[in-house]
């Protein structure tokens, strides 16, 4: 459910993000750049050994999943990110992506290759940042995690960098923020516009995020909450005030009687679901980022918004995690 609902912001942030940069350039913000490129070449050595690897690592996990059904649905984000898998799925995936490729290539093959200037429009580049955002974050959160630990990674290096478990939140958004500002500075896209236009989009994606913390029972939880919910809150479901997070992912607390499987555990004392109320302020924040989007003119500006009532959102919450 967790990885569900990180896949489910990415989406989202990425949805807003080509939104507002469409917006920042019809405003005269941000201008399209013109390139050339080779229109009916012959399919590059470089393009067939990228879709082959791409391939093999789809096929290589798909393939393991398939046939190690039950291992790996005990624990999916740690299978996914382990390096288990079947090999012969990942070659056979691997063939057929790069034939795919070579066909494709030769369809369109000319008998001299001819080169042609292209538009591209800034909310074009949103595809590729998101993926470099993604794969930075992950790579980063990794390493970051490394480091905070370095006896638990020196003790198993492997086992720590092919883990679902052990992601730190500051190291994705240093690597992989840092990856999308360098390719932005490449593409020669204006960075403060390109960071006041994913601001809104962040804030969202924070807040989806934290639903599968919630759901998922991550640890991320607040402190222990044994006190009666106030009458004026009455209305709204127990777990809203205090929850014991039953079958959380960290196996944390004790075990639920009559539960067979891996998650079968739950705090023995009620605490407070944090994440949920991360989701609240973040989906708050969000509102009055995009409600005064366009009021909001200064190059920056939008950004520095978002980084002050996020950090202000965490300095609280952390008071009763």
């Amino acid at each position: 459910m967790f990885g569900f609902m990180v896949a489910l912001a990415f989406i989202a942030a990425n949805l807003l993000f080509v939104k507002e940069m469409k917006r920042k350039e019809a405003d005269g913000l941000l201008s399209s750049s013109i390139i050339n490129v080779m229109k009916g070449q012959k399919a590059s050595l470089n393009d067939l050994i990228g879709n082959g690897i791409f391939g093999f690592v789809v096929g290589y996990k798909i393939g393991g999943i398939i046939l190690n059904y039950q291992q790996a649905i005990e624990d999916l984000p740690d299978y996914v990110l382990s390096l288990q898998g079947n090999f012969l799925s990942g070659l056979a995936i691997a063939v057929v992506l790069a034939y795919l490729k070579y066909r494709d290539a030769e369809k369109q093959r000319l008998p001299e290759p001819k080169e042609v200037t292209e538009v591209v429009r800034p909310y074009q580049h949103v595809g590729n940042m998101t993926f470099i955002a993604a794969i930075g974050g992950i790579l980063g959160a990794k390493l970051f995690d490394a480091v905070e630990d370095l006896e638990r990674f020196a003790a198993d290096p492997i086992g720590v960098l092919f883990s679902g478990s052990g992601l730190s939140i500051y190291g994705g958004l240093i690597i992989g923020g840092g990856a999308v500002v360098y390719y932005a500075h490449k593409k020669g896209l204006k960075l403060v516009h390109v960071i006041d236009a994913c601001a809104p989009g962040l804030m969202l994606a924070y807040g989806i995020g934290r639903i599968g913390c919630q759901l998922s029972g991550d640890g991320d939880w607040g402190t222990t909450n044994e006190l009666p919910m106030p009458e004026a809150l009455s209305f709204l479901p127990e777990w809203m005030w205090s929850f014991t997070y039953p079958h959380n992912v960290n196996a944390d607390g004790i075990l639920i009687a009559g539960c067979e499987g891996k998650y079968c555990y739950e705090l023995p004392i009620p605490v407070l679901p944090t994440p949920f109320y991360e989701t609240i302020m973040a989906f708050i924040i969000f509102a009055g980022l995009w409600l005064f989007r366009k009021k909001i003119t200064i190059p920056g500006l939008m950004f520095s918004i978002y980084l002050i009532f996020n950090g202000i959102e965490r300095f609280f919450i952390e008071k009763i995690r």
